[in-house]
């Protein structure tokens, strides 16, 4: 830790997500929560900065941003993903306002801080690399605009977030990280851009360390394991991490249940599985893109290839995680054909919450140097995993696309299809015994009244609503609390997609 002489103010700002598929903003009302998770990257960085610092954290998602917080800081330092990038614009004029310095960093200001006018020092990259050459030359009175690096730091040496910074009753879920960088190279995505290919790993003590400040803070329910893909290292995964985690828990007593993002060759290891399962592993996020093999081909997604998808998706959940899953329209292979493969695909799957978004290309990815070589790209991306903006001129008829995708939502988000989708997963799920009893656990008492009203009485879906509670209650009484939490992310779904 670098000593400065005096104290500074900083005040970590977290600028404001819109409404989007994953804010689950309208799930979010239904049990008195502001935000799904609290901003890691921030946390982590205010633990990196001078321990005399005086720090306060304003996450805008749970809180505004005042005057009186501006006027108290030295400095702001931002960090925030492409899809807030409205709400920083926001947040630098009202920085420059009160002459406070600004200090950016993170995903949205790494691959495109060109944009921005009104920053101070931009401290791109990994922090681990970049933040503390910032630290020494601001000590010395000579920080420089701009801080990047091309070295991949050890996250061995990364300190655990600073969770005093937090009102943890604002959030649905906590976070961690676990590793960075994923093995493969999909064409359009921009993780190996940011973390790339060779995941690193934090120690099983490190990870420990983490669980058990989010335990001592009085935390019980989900955590969210960040990493680009979680099983990227699946040697040290079985042989180390995952021992550690199974017998902490056990002694623990299972306080937390986590989820994560994997890719699909988890289906191919039955062992890695019943061990997430036994660790306390819920969920699962599942990029799946597409059921085409030529567009999987296209992107560069040769791991989904040659593999029965929906096959891999059914064992996984029968094995006790429920998948989650990404789908992709407009590649150059897809032809109109594919909006009622993927309508298909999605309903006999029994993936509930399905993310359905249009193929963009984010900035320094291959798909967007190729589609630049092409003369087809048209700009930047809004980060908006579900709205009906493309940043490149697509192969199929843009209208048909557009209604090809619109009619893929109305449909899978429709009531009908979606309590029905519901009742499938349920059938397939099977989750450990240990994990039935804790259910109730995490089904607030309030949500169930509010969705009775808001659903079952006031909702168009409310004979979808009822079915799917009864089906539950004599078919699957244990999981009632998950047959609750899926009505109420339904009709998140719903505003969201405008149906």
């Amino acid at each position: 830790m670098i000593s400065l002489v005096g104290t500074m103010k900083i005040l970590l700002i977290y600028s404001k997500y819109p409404d989007t598929f994953w804010s689950f903003k309208y799930a979010l009302k239904f049990i008195s929560k502001k935000a799904s998770f609290p901003p890691l990257g921030l946390l982590t960085v205010a633990a990196m900065l001078p321990d005399e610092w005086e720090k306060r954290l304003v996450d805008m998602n749970v809180s505004g941003l005042t005057d009186e917080d501006l006027r108290w800081a030295d400095y702001a330092f931002i960090s925030a993903m492409i899809v807030q990038k409205k709400s920083v614009q926001e947040v630098i004029r009202k920085c420059n306002e009160f002459n406070v310095k600004v200090v950016a960093g993170g995903p949205l200001f790494t691959t495109g801080h060109e944009e921005f006018e009104g920053v101070d020092h931009f401290v791109l990259n990994e922090a681990e690399n970049t933040l503390p050459v910032f630290l020494e030359d601001l000590k010395q009175g000579r920080a420089r605009k701009i801080y990047t690096s091309k070295d991949w730091p050890d996250i061995k040496k990364t300190p655990s977030p600073q969770w005093t910074l937090i009102d943890k009753k604002k959030y649905a879920s906590m976070s961690i990280q676990y590793s960075r960088g994923c093995p493969y190279n999909c064409e359009f995505c921009d993780i190996i851009v940011l973390n790339g290919h060779r995941p690193r790993a934090k120690s099983k003590t490190q990870i420990l360390a983490e669980l058990k400040a989010i335990y001592d803070l009085g935390w019980r329910g989900g955590v969210f394991f960040v990493d680009d893909n979680f099983i990227g290292n699946k040697k040290t995964l079985k042989e180390d991490t995952l021992p550690a985690l199974i017998e902490w828990m056990t002694a623990k007593k299972y306080p937390f249940y986590f989820l994560t993002e994997t890719s699909i060759n988890l289906s191919d290891d039955d062992e890695l599985i019943k061990m997430m399962v036994k660790a306390g592993f819920r969920r699962v996020f599942i990029g799946i893109e597409t059921p085409n093999e030529d567009s999987l081909t296209e992107c560069n997604k040769y791991l989904n290839k040659n593999r029965d998808l929906l096959a891999s998706v059914k064992k996984i959940q029968s094995l006790g995680l429920e998948v989650q899953g990404g789908f992709i329209v407009g590649f150059d292979s897809d032809t109109p054909s594919i909006f009622e493969k993927q309508i298909k695909f999605i309903q006999n799957s029994g993936i509930v919450t399905a993310m359905v978004g249009l193929l963009n290309a984010p900035r320094g990815t291959r798909l967007y140097k190729r589609l630049k070589k092409e003369g087809r790209l048209l700009g930047g991306i809004s980060g908006d995993n579900t709205d009906f903006s493309l940043n490149f001129i697509p192969k199929m008829n843009h209208e048909t696309l557009i209604n090809g995708y619109k009619k893929i939502l109305n449909t899978i988000y429709s009531p009908k299809h979606y309590y029905k989708r519901v009742r499938i997963f349920l059938k397939q799920y099977k989750p450990k015994k240990f994990d039935k009893k804790t259910y109730f656990k995490f089904c607030y008492l309030s949500a169930f009244l509010k969705s009775i009203w808001l659903l079952g009485i006031q909702g168009k879906e409310r004979f979808h609503y009822w079915k799917l509670i009864l089906w539950t209650l004599v078919r699957r009484p244990y999981f009632i609390g998950i047959s609750i939490s899926f009505a109420i992310y339904g009709f998140h779904f719903r505003k969201i997609a405008g149906i």
